[in-house]
């Protein structure tokens, strides 16, 4: 999204007037703050359903700018990226509670750091939200999942 669209977006406040259902795709996009948790890999309790986050992150995930190496692809590439879609925002408990998605979709306001509050991108990693805070290792065959299992900062959007 080109910096003038997301300032027009950012001066609109669309999130605080606009219901998810009825965002355009230039608005739905602005929403994501960046973070790039989502791409962190979790691991579910097959038991009681609990979903932990580990320091582990998708081999297409740049740890460097919290963003996809291969947007467009990024579901051919990882089949099991799941797509932030309306149509499944409900299933989307397993996204950390600071998710502008989740926000919205509780009827929470987005917290300051969110780059449509703040009018900067680097604010979300400022305030130890982003995966860049976690020192994220690339996912392999060789790795023991449970032994990168992380506590994420921010639990709350406050």
């Amino acid at each position: 999204m080109k910096r003038s669209e997301f300032a027009a977006l950012r001066a609109s406040r669309f999130w605080e007037t606009t219901p998810l259902a009825e965002m355009s795709a230039s608005q739905w996009e602005a929403v994501c703050d960046g973070c790039g948790l989502c791409c962190l890999v979790k691991l579910e309790c097959e038991e009681t359903g609990a979903v932990d986050y580990t320091r582990v992150i998708c081999p297409w995930s740049d740890p460097q700018t919290a963003r996809c190496t291969d947007y467009p692809n990024r579901h051919v590439n990882v089949p099991e990226c799941v797509p932030l879609t309306l149509a499944r925002i409900a299933q989307f408990d397993w996204l950390p509670p600071t998710c502008a998605y989740r926000l919205l979709y509780e009827g929470k306001p987005l917290p300051p750091w969110h780059p449509l509050i703040s009018g900067r991108p680097e604010s979300v990693h400022e305030a130890g939200i982003g995966v860049r805070n976690y020192a994220p290792i690339p996912l392999t065959t060789e790795i023991d999942l449970e032994d990168f299992i992380i506590q994420l900062r921010g639990a709350t959007a406050d």
